[in-house]
């Protein structure tokens, strides 16, 4: 499995992310890459960072792990928490330590 740091994601800023619900999908905008603190511990594989997501749908999520796709990374299992409405937004938190 490949470690994703927030390098790879960077790429992918302000790219658009299909999140697979099964029978459907929702589109979701990468609108934050973000590096968060760090306290360097033995075996630490990358430096911890949080991603949002913004969707237009007004389908909210519910938090859970889902696998998602963009052309710049490829697929990937991402566990996805509704943390903001912004007008008829929601927006997605992702976090990697």
């Amino acid at each position: 499995m490949e470690i994703r740091t927030i390098h790879s994601f960077a790429s992918a800023a302000n790219q658009e992310f299909e999140i697979d619900m099964g029978a459907s999908a929702v589109t979701a905008t990468l609108i934050e890459v973000k590096p968060l603190q760090s306290y360097k511990f033995i075996g630490q594989r990358r430096d911890p960072f949080s991603l949002l997501f913004r969707s237009r749908s007004p389908v909210i999520l519910p938090q859970k792990t889902y696998r998602v796709k963009n052309p710049t990374l490829g697929e990937l299992d991402m566990f996805l928490v509704p943390v903001a409405r912004e007008g008829a937004d929601i927006v997605y938190q992702a976090v990697f330590n």
